[in-house]
């Protein structure tokens, strides 16, 4: 095991120095990552730097609240074996928190300590995923590179895509009156009157039918005119597997929930680009079909959403941005909970208390939390011991 000091916890240059420090002769890693776009993606950063280094390595995906520890290695500390936790396990060799800072651009950093040309474009899509601005603080040279690399913003919407209504329907950045159903999305596009090569213009119009989708519907939020920038005006990447950068974080960060290994090997570098497109639309699919069909709940300063089956993470984080008058969003299915918050609401230890309290495991970050309990658990016991974990 290394004997190099922890990382830090905040995502730091000296988090980068750190790690690349642990890894830098480590025999075999096993990299522990929390399942959503940005973690993924910085696996797969460090994963390929390992591989250009002749290292072999373990990833392992898992949820706030889960110890991906190997169960069969009952003598860790005289292991030859170094992990990293992405997002989990901060007690791994080396951490990666991805908090204040993207996993991924510390990773990025990581990789070309570790002597190796790190894929911009891959960093640029988990800074992305995990609601970042690349253009700000520690994630600004991540755009610097993937621009040197052909890397440019585009009017329109990003998507992962080509074909502009599968793009539309499917995406998860946002939620419009069309969400989840291509039919509807073809025909709203239809109406713009598109030439069949889309110029600035017509891309333009694109992003003004779907801001308009998404900010007119009668449930939207005032809070959906500022969470649908996040969807326009996208970078477009000449050498990168999707159609815009923004569609590649969101293809990420749904395949990540929806089949971890798929996203393992689209992080890695494999050719998984049409078993990702199809785990990401069945994945945009539930997750618009149950945010318009759940049982929701009002409470003081908590929206909650109840419903038998859904990715939990991605409606909780669609119920925030476009649906929740109040600031917390709650979404609880039969086996698992997530929430989202619109600033640091303490829910990574309201998840975990309340998943506790009904014999589960959760955690999470200050603005997001994730639970998973006995399917037999009542979803409003859940909710109710979530309402008093926050008071």
């Amino acid at each position: 095991m290394s004997t190099s000091g922890r990382t830090g916890t905040d995502g730091s240059a000296s988090d980068a120095s750190d790690a690349a420090a642990t890894l830098r002769d480590a025999a075999f890693v096993r990299v522990l990552v929390r399942a959503d776009g940005d973690c993924l993606a910085a696996a797969g950063l460090l994963a390929r730097a390992l591989g250009g280094r002749g290292v072999p390595y373990q990833v392992r995906v898992g949820r706030f609240g889960e110890t991906l520890a190997d169960p069969d290695d009952a003598n860790r500390a005289s292991s030859e074996d170094t992990t990293v936790g992405i997002g989990l396990d901060p007690g791994a060799d080396a951490h990666l928190p991805a908090a204040a800072t993207p996993a991924s651009a510390t990773a990025y950093d990581v990789a070309r300590e570790l002597d190796a040309r790190p894929d911009p474009t891959l960093a640029l899509a988990g800074v992305l995923a995990a609601d970042g601005v690349p253009s700000a603080g520690e994630t600004a040279h991540v755009l610097e590179a993937a621009r040197e690399r052909g890397v440019e913003r585009r009017p329109g919407v990003g998507v992962p895509t080509d074909d502009l209504a599968d793009g539309l329907a499917h995406a998860t950045l946002a939620h419009a009156d069309y969400s989840g159903d291509a039919g509807a999305a073809q025909a709203a596009l239809a109406e713009l009157g598109l030439p069949a090569e889309l110029d600035e213009s017509a891309h333009r119009r694109v992003a003004s039918e779907f801001a308009l989708a998404v900010t007119g519907g009668q449930a939207a939020t005032a809070r959906a005119a500022d969470a649908v920038e996040r969807a326009l005006r996208p970078h477009t990447a000449p050498e990168g597997p999707f159609a815009t950068v923004e569609g590649y974080a969101d293809v990420l960060d749904a395949v990540a929930r929806e089949r971890p290994g798929t996203a393992t090997a689209l992080a890695l570098g494999h050719d998984a680009r049409a078993d990702a497109l199809d785990a990401w639309r069945d994945h945009a699919e539930r997750a618009h079909a149950v945010l318009r069909e759940g049982t929701t709940g009002r409470y003081d300063g908590l929206f909650a959403l109840r419903t038998d089956s859904a990715p939990v993470e991605t409606v909780a984080r669609l119920l925030r941005d476009f649906r929740s008058p109040e600031p917390v969003a709650l979404v609880v299915a039969d086996e698992a909970a997530a929430a989202a918050a619109t600033d640091d609401r303490r829910i990574g230890a309201a998840m975990s208390e309340a998943a506790r309290s009904v014999g589960g495991l959760g955690g999470g970050l200050a603005d997001r939390g994730y639970a998973r309990f006995d399917p037999e658990t009542d979803t409003k016991e859940f909710l109710a011991e979530f309402r008093e974990a926050r008071r």
